[in-house]
């Protein structure tokens, strides 16, 4: 199942659990949820773990443990890869409505805050996705010591069969090669 801003596998109508006292908690199963990560960044799993959402006498605090894995290519030799990303996410969601007048509350003492939408939602797609791309390693690697690419013919140097014949030496630099030879 594929989800775009505003869809519902990560949102929950959190109306009943605001009429409770604080430390009241729900938890919710995520399953099978696929998001759009952007042009850039492809979930090659779909995301499952769980949600708990506990009544604060502000709001309401959203505890998730979340897997999911992303395509992506060895950073050294380009071998496609999938990388497995763990998430542990907490966030404080504050009312937009009293939930008894139904009129809008302030937000000008936290203009920032994470707010529930005007029919008591907990949208919680936004921070699981910013938390992946935050999650996404810079320069993945199939495997800590991957040698990478051969930088004559580009080839993969895991697969071996890398010995060049020396090419023309810049004349600037043929006197270094005299100190090779007298190393070896």
């Amino acid at each position: 199942m594929s989800v775009g801003p505003g869809d519902g596998p990560l949102t929950w109508n959190v109306a009943g659990l605001l009429g409770d006292i604080a430390g009241a908690d729900r938890t919710y199963p995520v399953a099978g949820v696929e998001l759009d990560l952007g042009e850039d960044v492809h979930q090659s799993q779909p995301l499952d773990g769980m949600v708990r959402l506990v009544r604060t006498n502000r709001g309401i605090v959203a505890h998730a443990d979340l897997t999911t894995a992303l395509d992506a290519q060895c950073s050294r030799c380009v071998k496609d890869l999938t990388v497995p990303i763990l998430l542990h996410l907490e966030e404080e969601y504050l009312p937009s409505l009293d939930l008894a007048t139904g009129r809008p509350l302030s937000t000008d003492d936290e203009p920032d805050a994470l707010r529930l939408t005007d029919h008591h939602e907990l949208e919680f797609e936004t921070p699981v996705r910013e938390a992946i791309w935050l999650a996404e390693p810079i320069a993945p690697l199939c495997r800590p010591d991957c040698p990478g690419l051969c930088i004559v013919c580009g080839g993969r140097l895991e697969e071996g069969g890398h010995d060049h014949p020396d090419a023309e030496i810049d004349p600037r630099m043929a006197a270094l090669l005299g100190f090779r030879e007298a190393d070896e």
